[in-house]
């Protein structure tokens, strides 16, 4: 059983999760997210602790975004976009039961930026790394977000994601080297 309650999107996120772990669960209904469910995940924030899981695109990325500023220490579990297609459709719902453990076996907790200290992420070492303005850019943060288990996003939210979840340079660096076959030092 998992502790915290899973934060999804709806009712067909819910029983794929169920499929594959023992867990409760807050469903949103949508990018439309209310005041009451976010009143229900706050309390359930205070209680167990939250992990929101919601699917890799836009709406999902938008729901986190509005959970993850209301209710600030939340963990964050991640399905690469490949994990969780079926027939042209995404989302947690279409992934499998293994591919759902694994990634909330890899859950992340948000915390500040400057608790990590100096060696934070920084913008420039995203633009180093060739994460940002660069042709492969999405290609690259799609590999590197899998790899570092923070998902894909596009540049300026992949930014933000590294801070709030206080990616480090060294994990930054040694990812890159892993995913450039030892190119692509950052920081």
């Amino acid at each position: 059983m998992i502790q915290e309650i899973i934060v999804v999107e709806g009712k067909d996120d819910t029983a794929a999760v169920k499929r594959a772990v023992e867990a409760d669960t807050i469903e949103t209904g949508g990018s439309a997210i209310g005041e009451e469910v976010l009143r229900r995940i706050e309390l359930a924030a205070a209680r167990r602790g939250v992990i929101i899981f919601t699917d890799p695109d836009h709406a999902g990325e938008r729901i986190r975004r509005i959970v993850a500023d209301r209710v600030p220490g939340c963990k964050h579990a991640f399905l690469p976009q490949e994990q969780a297609e079926r027939g042209g459709k995404f989302g947690v719902e279409h992934a499998t039961p293994e591919a759902i453990r694994q990634a909330l076996a890899a859950v992340r907790t948000e915390r500040p930026a400057e608790e990590a200290g100096a060696d934070v992420v920084e913008w420039d070492d995203l633009m180093e790394a060739g994460l940002i303005v660069h042709p492969e850019a999405a290609q690259r943060r799609r590999e590197l977000g899998r790899r570092l288990g923070i998902g894909y996003a596009n540049g300026k939210q992949f930014f933000r994601r590294c801070r709030m979840l206080r990616i480090t340079k060294r994990e930054l660096a040694e990812a890159l080297a892993a995913m450039d076959g030892g190119e692509g030092e950052a920081g």
